[in-house]
C-alpha cells in the first residue's frame, strides 16, 4: 500500500504556478483567503522538496503539478471551504498525491481495505504511543479523503455516502486499536476465559446515536456502550484477572486511544454516558447484568437510546446476541403509544435548554432541525416497532422509507422529509468541514457563511437561509402532526367552540367529573346536571359506573405511570362519549374494555393519542355489544382502530393470504407459538375489519359471508402448511402409493356454513380430513411411522392448532362429527374409503350435508378428485319418494329438538333458522332438488351454497322463477336478520308478523315439493 502519513510532519517546498488553483467558481470574498492558503502550501511544498532531494526521492511538488485540470479546481474548492482540509495539506502536502493515486478523492475504500491498511500501519508499533499516532494520522488521512468527496462531490457521493464513509472509519478505527490492544496486553493482562460453549470471549463494542445507525457526522462523537459476555478470570498473563476488572482497564484503553490528545490531535471523542446509570456506572458490563439492567430499571429515553444500538468492533457475533435479548425491552410486542409522552418530555427538554442557551441557531436541536425528524422516525420505532419489524432497524433512511410501506406516513409526507434531513445533514457537514469541529450552529462571519454557501452549491448566504426556512417549516409541521398533544388537537379541531369539547362541556370540566370533583351546588348536583346536559339519559347511572369505576380496586392499585394514562384519557374518553347517538348504551359498553386494559396500559395510551380512533370506538361500541366484548377480550384489536381505510375495508383472499404471508415471515419459522399468536390476532382483526364494514353498511350481505369465509380459508391453508411441516420435521414425508414421498397430498373439507360460504360472526367449522397416501406405507425420516399414525396427527395438530386458547383467544371452534362414522370414524380417512362410504354406507342426511362440502385447503390434484367424487355421489339416481319421505322426517326431528316451544310461537316469536318457513327449510329445499334433479341437472352439483343452487334451479327451469326468487329474498332476509343479531347480542328471532310473508313463501313450495307432491 501507499504510505501517506508519516510520524513526523515533513519539513520544507517549491512554488506552484500563478495559475495553478482554478478561480473561476470561488467567491471573490474568498478569494484573498485562497491567497493566503497557496502561500501556505508553497511554503510547505519547498521544504518537502528539499527533503526529497537529499534523500534522492521524487519531489512531492511534482506529482501536484501533475493533477489533472478536474482535480485542481476540486482542490481549490476543497482549500477555500475547509482549514482543516487546508492545513492538513499543508502539514503533509504528500498526502494529496497519494489519496488521487489509489482512488480515495473519487471513492471511498471498503471496510476490508481500511482494516488491511490500519493493521498494516501497526503491524510494528511496539508502544501506546505510537499506536496512537499512528491511529490519529490514518483518521486524519481518511477523513481528508471524506471532506473532499463531500465537498467535490464526484459520482455516488453525497450525504448518505459522507455519513456511511465516518462510520466506517470510525468502527475501522475502534476495531484496530482493540486488536492491538489486546496483543499488547495479552502477556501481562492474559486473555479471558472462554464462555460456556467453549467459545472465546472479546469486549463486545455497541455503537450508539449515528454511529449505530451508520450515519455519523463528519466531526462528531461517538457513543459507545461496553459489555463482556460471561464472569470468569482471565488466564495466560501474569496474574488473574476478574473479567469485569480486565474489561474495564481494557476499555479505558480502548478510550484513550481515540479520545486522548496528543500532539497529533485525537481520533474521535468517545462518549460512553448512554451506558446503564450513565457516569455513575460500571464502564462494562455483563450480558447478564446489562439484560437485567434494562428489564428492571431501563427508561424510555434508554429505549429511545438503544434504537440505534449496533455491534461496531470486539466480538460483533456476540453484540447481535446481546441485542437480540434486549430486543423485547426496546420494542414492546404491542403498540405502545406510550412512548409519545415519553418523546414529547424530551422534547420540552430540549426546547427548554435551546432557550435557555440561546441556541434557536443550532440546526440539530433547533426548531424544525435534525433532531425533530430523528423524533418522527423514532416515534414510529418505538410505537410500532415490536408489530412491524421491518422498522427495527438502525438507520434513519432505511426506517422512513419503511413508513409508507406500512401506512404510517404518506409518501407524500417522506418525499418531503427525506430531502429536508438530507439539506439539514447536508449544512451540518458543511459547518463540521470548515475546521473538523463538531457543531450544528450557524456561522456569524461573513466569510464562512460564503464557504457553507459555496459547499452547498447554492448562491449566497441568504438562499441558504430561505432553502433552511422552508425545510424548518416543513419539519416542524410533520413533527408537530405526530408528537402533538392530543387534547390541544381535539380542542382545536374544526367546527369547536375554543375549549368546548363534547357536547359543549370543557375537557377541564370532564376532568373534574372524573376525578370527582364536582360537589353539589346550590342548584343540585352538579354531576347530575353536567351529564344531562351533555345528552345522557340517565345521568345518575353513568355517575355511578364512573364512580364505580375510579373507586375499583384495580384502579386504586394502579402504578403512577398507569393511571397518570387514565387520567389523561378519561376526559377524551367522556367527550367522545359524550359525541356519540347513544351516550348511555356507549358508557356502558365501553367501561368494561377500559377495565380490561387497566394493567397494559399502553392501550390507555393509544386511546387518548389518537382522537380518531376513540370516535370510531364510540361509533362502533354504539352499534355493537359483540364488538365491544371482542374488543374488551382481545384489547389488541384497538390498533386497528388507527388505519379507517382498512378496518372498513375488508381484505379480499389474495391480500389476506399476502398480509398473512408477510406478517408470518416476520416470525421464526420455529417460533410457533408466536406464528400462532399472530395467527390468532390476524383472524381476531380481519373478522373487526368485516363486522366495522357490515355496521357502516360498505358491504352486502353475500359480501361479508363471502369475507368471513375468506378469512377462515386463509387461516386454514395456514394452519395446514405449519401442521405438515412440524410433522415432517419430526417423522419425514409419508409415501405415496406410486413409492415416492413427496409434498402434501392433504385436503381440508369444509362442510355446512363454511363450505357453503356462509360464515357467520362466531360461527364453528365443520371440517373433514382426507389424504391419499399409501394405507400400507411410511414415512421416509430419521423417525418413520405409519402412513395412518402420520395422518391422524396431522388432523389432531389441525385441530389443536385451531382451538388452543392463548391470550389472544382460539381461532375456530372445530366440529369433525360430519366425518364417515361420525365420532366413532377415523379422524383421517382415504379418498377411496370416503367415496366407499358416501357409495354404500352413508345416510341421506350425510348426502344433504354433503351438498354443501367442499375442499377449502389442501393438495389441489387431491381436492380435484374429491371433487368428482363429490359429483358422483350426489349426481346418483335416487327414489324420489324414498328421499322425500327422509328429508321430511330429518326436517321435522329439527323442528322438535331446535325450534321454537309452542308457547313462544303462539306469542309471536318465530326462531329464524329452525322454525318452519325459516332458513333450514330453504337448505333442505336446496339439498333436496340437488339429489333429487342432479342426475337430470348436473349444473346443480357445481355448487356448494343456496343461493347459486336457487339461481340453478331458476336458469335450468327446475322451479318457477317467481319460487326461486322469493325463496333468495328470503334467505338473504333471514341471513342478514342472523348477522344482525349476532353484532348485537340478541337471539336469532322474529316477534310478530316480521317475517310473516317471507315464511310464506318458504313453505308453498317446501309443501309443494315434499309434502304433498303430485
Amino acid at each position: 500500500m501507499l504510505f501517506f502519513f508519516a510520524l513526523k510532519p515533513r519539513e520544507m517546498p517549491m512554488a506552484l504556478p500563478d495559475d495553478y488553483l482554478p478561480l473561476t467558481d470561488i467567491p471573490e470574498p474568498l478569494r484573498s483567503a485562497l491567497g493566503k492558503t497557496r502561500q501556505r502550501l508553497d511554503e510547505s511544498l519547498e521544504r518537502a522538496d528539499s527533503v526529497a532531494s537529499m534523500q534522492d526521492l521524487d519531489p512531492p511538488s511534482e506529482s501536484w503539478l501533475a493533477l489533472a485540470p478536474t482535480r485542481r479546481e476540486e482542490l481549490a474548492r476543497v482549500l477555500v471551504i475547509s482549514d482543516f482540509a487546508a492545513e492538513t495539506l499543508v502539514r503533509y502536502p504528500d498526502w494529496l498525491p497519494s489519496l488521487d493515486a489509489n482512488g480515495e478523492l473519487d471513492e471511498a475504500p471498503d471496510a476490508e481495505t481500511l482494516d488491511q491498511w490500519l493493521a498494516e500501519a501497526l503491524e510494528d508499533i511496539e508502544d501506546e504511543a505510537g499506536m496512537q499516532a499512528v491511529i490519529r494520522r490514518f483518521r486524519r488521512a481518511r477523513m481528508l479523503g471524506i471532506v473532499w468527496r463531500d465537498l467535490a462531490r464526484p459520482e455516488g457521493s453525497g450525504m448518505w455516502s459522507t455519513a456511511a464513509s465516518g462510520s466506517c472509519l470510525a468502527e475501522t478505527c475502534l476495531e484496530g486499536a482493540l486488536a492491538w490492544l489486546e496483543e499488547f496486553f495479552a502477556p501481562r493482562w492474559g486473555r479471558p476465559a472462554p464462555r460456556a460453549d467453549g467459545g472465546s470471549q472479546r469486549l463486545v463494542v455497541l455503537g450508539m446515536g449515528k454511529l449505530g445507525a451508520g450515519e455519523l457526522n463528519l466531526s462528531s462523537d461517538i457513543d459507545l456502550i461496553f459489555a463482556f459476555p460471561e464472569k470468569g478470570v482471565t488466564r495466560g498473563g501474569k496474574r488473574e484477572f476478574d473479567h469485569q476488572e480486565y474489561f474495564t482497564k481494557l476499555g479505558q484503553k480502548l478510550i484513550g486511544a481515540l479520545d486522548a490528545v496528543t500532539a497529533d490531535g485525537f481520533a474521535f471523542r468517545v462518549d460512553m454516558r448512554l451506558r446503564p446509570l450513565g457516569d455513575g456506572g460500571p464502564l462494562v458490563g455483563s450480558f447478564a447484568m446489562l439484560s437485567s439492567y434494562y428489564q428492571d430499571q431501563g427508561r424510555e429515553w434508554e429505549r429511545y437510546a438503544m434504537l440505534k444500538a449496533r455491534p461496531v468492533a470486539g466480538d460483533c457475533e456476540a453484540g447481535a446476541e446481546l441485542l437480540a435479548s434486549l430486543r423485547p425491552f426496546v420494542y414492546r410486542k404491542y403498540l405502545d403509544f406510550g412512548a409519545i409522552e415519553s418523546l414529547r418530555e424530551m422534547k420540552a427538554l430540549i426546547n427548554r435548554e435551546v432557550k435557555r442557551k440561546g441556541m434557536s441557531d443550532n440546526i440539530k436541536l433547533g426548531r424544525g432541525g435534525i433532531r425533530e425528524v430523528e423524533f418522527v422516525v423514532q416515534a414510529f420505532q418505538l410505537i410500532r416497532g415490536g408489530r412491524d419489524t421491518e422498522l427495527q432497524v438502525t438507520s434513519l433512511k432505511t426506517a422512513l422509507e419503511c413508513l409508507p410501506m406500512l401506512d404510517l406516513l404518506p409518501q407524500e409526507v417522506v418525499d418531503e422529509l427525506l430531502p429536508a434531513y438530507v439539506f439539514l445533514r447536508d449544512l451540518e457537514h458543511a459547518l463540521q468541514a470548515l475546521e473538523d469541529r463538531q457543531t450544528q450552529a450557524l456561522p456569524v462571519d461573513s466569510l464562512d457563511r460564503e464557504r457553507v454557501a459555496l459547499a452547498l452549491r447554492m448562491e449566497d448566504w441568504p438562499a441558504v437561509m430561505a432553502r433552511l426556512d422552508e425545510v424548518r417549516e416543513q419539519v416542524r409541521g410533520h413533527f408537530d402532526a405526530v408528537i402533538a398533544d392530543p387534547e390541544e388537537e381535539l380542542e382545536t379541531s374544526p367546527g369547536r367552540e375554543p375549549g368546548d369539547i363534547g357536547e359543549g362541556v370543557s375537557l377541564d370540566e370532564w376532568r373534574a367529573l372524573w376525578r370527582g370533583e364536582l360537589g353539589r351546588g346550590e342548584n343540585g348536583d352538579e354531576a347530575y346536571d353536567m351529564l344531562e346536559s351533555a345528552g345522557f339519559a340517565q345521568p345518575d347511572v353513568a355517575a355511578r359506573r364512573l364512580n364505580d369505576l375510579r373507586h375499583s380496586r384495580q384502579v386504586q392499585s394502579m402504578q403512577r405511570i398507569g393511571y397518570e394514562r387514565l387520567d389523561a384519557l378519561m376526559p377524551m374518553l367522556l367527550a367522545a362519549i359524550a359525541d356519540s347517538e347513544h351516550p348511555d348504551r356507549v358508557l356502558e359498553r365501553v367501561l368494561p374494555l377500559i377495565e380490561a386494559v387497566l394493567r397494559r396500559t399502553a392501550y390507555l395510551a393509544l386511546l387518548r393519542e389518537n382522537p380518531d380512533a376513540l370516535e370510531h370506538l364510540m361509533r362502533l361500541c354504539g352499534a355493537s355489544p359483540w364488538i365491544a366484548e371482542q374488543l374488551a377480550r382481545y384489547p389488541i384489536l384497538l390498533d386497528e382502530l388507527l388505519t379507517p381505510t382498512t378496518l372498513y375495508t375488508p381484505a379480499d383472499k389474495d391480500r389476506l393470504a399476502d398480509e398473512l404471508r408477510q406478517e408470518l415471515s416476520r416470525i421464526p419459522e420455529d417460533d410457533e407459538e408466536s406464528q400462532l399468536e399472530t395467527l390468532r390476532v390476524f383472524k381476531h382483526a380481519q373478522v373487526l375489519h368485516v363486522a366495522a364494514s357490515d355496521i357502516a353498511g360498505a358491504r352486502p350481505l353475500m359480501k361479508v359471508s363471502d369475507y368471513l369465509t375468506f378469512i377462515a380459508e386463509v387461516v386454514l391453508e395456514q394452519v395446514l402448511a405449519m401442521a405438515w411441516k412440524h410433522l415432517v420435521r419430526k417423522h419425514g414425508y409419508p409415501q405415496r402409493r406410486n413409492g415416492e414421498a413427496e409434498e402434501t397430498h392433504f385436503i381440508i373439507v369444509g362442510y355446512g356454513k363454511l363450505g357453503g360460504i356462509e360464515l357467520g360472526y362466531g360461527s364453528d367449522l365443520d371440517l373433514v380430513f382426507i389424504h391419499d397416501a399409501d394405507s400400507q406405507g411410511s414415512t421416509d425420516g430419521e423417525r418413520p411411522i405409519d402412513n395412518a399414525v402420520f395422518f391422524t396427527r396431522l388432523g389432531q395438530r389441525i385441530i389443536h392448532l385451531l382451538t388452543a386458547v392463548t391470550p389472544a383467544g382460539a381461532l375456530y371452534e372445530v366440529d369433525m362429527r360430519l366425518r364417515p362414522s361420525g365420532n366413532a370414524g377415523l379422524l383421517v380417512t382415504t379418498l377411496d374409503a370416503f367415496a366407499d362410504y358416501q357409495r354404500h354406507q352413508a345416510w341421506t342426511w350425510e348426502h344433504q350435508a354433503l351438498v354443501r362440502a367442499r375442499v377449502v385447503a389442501g393438495d389441489r390434484a387431491l381436492a380435484e378428485r374429491f371433487e368428482a367424487v363429490r359429483r358422483e355421489i350426489l349426481g346418483s339416481r335416487r327414489d324420489p319418494a324414498t328421499l322425500r319421505e327422509e328429508v321430511v322426517k330429518m326436517r321435522q326431528k329439527m323442528r322438535d329438538h331446535l325450534g321454537s316451544s309452542p308457547e313462544d310461537q303462539q306469542g309471536g316469536r318465530f326462531d329464524i333458522k329452525q322454525d318452519a318457513g325459516g332458513m333450514v327449510d330453504i337448505e333442505f329445499l336446496c339439498q333436496y332438488a340437488v339429489l333429487s334433479m342432479g342426475h337430470e341437472t348436473p349444473d346443480l352439483l357445481a355448487w356448494s351454497d343456496n343461493i347459486r343452487i336457487l339461481e340453478t334451479l331458476e336458469s335450468s327451469g327446475r322451479l318457477p322463477a317467481e319460487d326461486c326468487h322469493r325463496l333468495r329474498e328470503a334467505y338473504l332476509a333471514y341471513r342478514n336478520a342472523s348477522h344482525r343479531a349476532a353484532l348485537t347480542k340478541q337471539e336469532a328471532r322474529g316477534e310478530g308478523d316480521t317475517f310473516d310473508e317471507h315464511r310464506r313463501h318458504v313453505s308453498e313450495p317446501w309443501t309443494r315439493l315434499l309434502e304433498s307432491p303430485t
